[in-house]
């Protein structure tokens, strides 16, 4: 790997830092009782309200349409992907100080796939907890499902769900992008390095063969 490879590769893995500061992704909720709307941010090891009472009011709420209680401590995911997300930045940081394209290729197919099912695993738990609903909930509507957008706005009931990656989320798209593109600027440094190496060869092969012909004309004309 090239320095410029090794600095793009270090940069990403420093960028996903960030996902341990900042919300992985938001929900809100808007509706005509709650103007200023409700919200939630999944953060990487928890889950809270976006105000101090917001978790609160929304679990009560859910509370009459069947849904469980949103408790972070209940959610497995919550305590696995810390570990992941500090394995990735660990990974990136040896990739590019040991800077080999084996590896680097390596960590950016480790980081698509932990991205992979860390997303399904928000639509999973998104489908869980809309669909599986208390059969002696207060309010029953038959066929009717409270799962919020994986992404997007939509409308359930009476209230408008939204549903965005927060600066968190935004900050592993980008890491993952500077990954895929280390992964680009190593990969054609080694395909110059295979031609550069190819023609001097080559070069070489045709010498001798001119070589040999020279000779052999000459040896032609001495007869």
């Amino acid at each position: 790997m090239s320095k410029l490879a090794r600095i793009i590769t270090g940069a990403a893995a420093l960028l996903l830092l960030a996902v341990f500061a900042a919300p992985l992704w938001r929900i809100h909720l808007t509706a005509p009782q709650y103007p200023e709307g409700l919200g939630m941010q999944i953060r990487v090891k928890t889950i809270e309200g976006a105000g101090p009472t917001d978790l609160q009011n929304i679990n009560g709420l859910n509370h009459y349409i069947g849904m469980k209680a949103i408790e972070p401590g209940e959610i497995p995911v919550l305590t696995v992907m810390p570990w992941v997300l500090g394995a990735l930045v660990a990974g990136g940081l040896l990739v590019a100080f040991v800077g080999r394209r084996g590896t680097l290729y390596a960590w950016v197919a480790a980081f698509a796939a932990s991205g992979t099912l860390g997303l399904y695993e928000f639509w999973r738990w998104q489908y869980e907890y809309g669909h599986n609903l208390d059969p002696e909930a207060p309010i029953k509507i038959p066929g009717m499902a409270y799962q919020p957008p994986f992404i997007g706005s939509k409308d359930i009931l009476n209230f408008t769900a939204t549903s965005w990656p927060g600066p968190g989320g935004i900050a592993a798209f980008l890491a993952f992008a500077l990954a895929a593109v280390a992964a680009v600027v190593a990969f054609r440094e080694g395909r110059q390095r295979t031609t550069v190496t190819t023609v001097p060869d080559s070069a070489v092969v045709a010498a001798a063969a001119a070589r040999v012909h020279a000779m052999a004309a000459a040896a032609a004309t001495a007869r």
